[in-house]
């Protein structure tokens, strides 16, 4: 059978990218991202499975008066610290997939 020794080994190939995907994978959810709003009087930390860890409220940003403002400075620093684990995800799990036509992949 002609062939068959490449398909073999790129049977291997693709095997050893899974297991390196999957190690980097559970790497990326152990770092840690912080997204900030308001000059640093909010921030969000966020983990690389994109889970909220904490969120840190300089006391003078909390005004009864303006919970609007409030909100709207936890959605952007939330956002911002999922687009910093987003920008990481995918330059680190991109170098698997480049080259690739994967559409849906990193």
């Amino acid at each position: 059978m002609r062939g068959g020794g490449n398909m073999q080994g790129m049977m291997k190939q693709m095997q050893k990218m899974q297991k390196e995907m999957a190690v980097a994978q559970e790497e990326l959810g152990t770092l840690k991202f912080e997204g900030t709003a308001g000059g640093g009087m909010v921030k969000a930390t966020v983990s690389g499975h994109k889970e909220v860890l904490d969120i840190v409220l300089d006391p003078t940003v909390v005004d009864p008066e303006d919970i609007e403002m409030l909100q709207d400075l936890l959605v952007v620093a939330t956002n911002d610290a999922f687009k910093k684990a987003d920008d990481h995800a995918n330059s680190t799990m991109g170098k698997f997939t480049k080259g690739l036509n994967m559409p849906g992949m990193f």
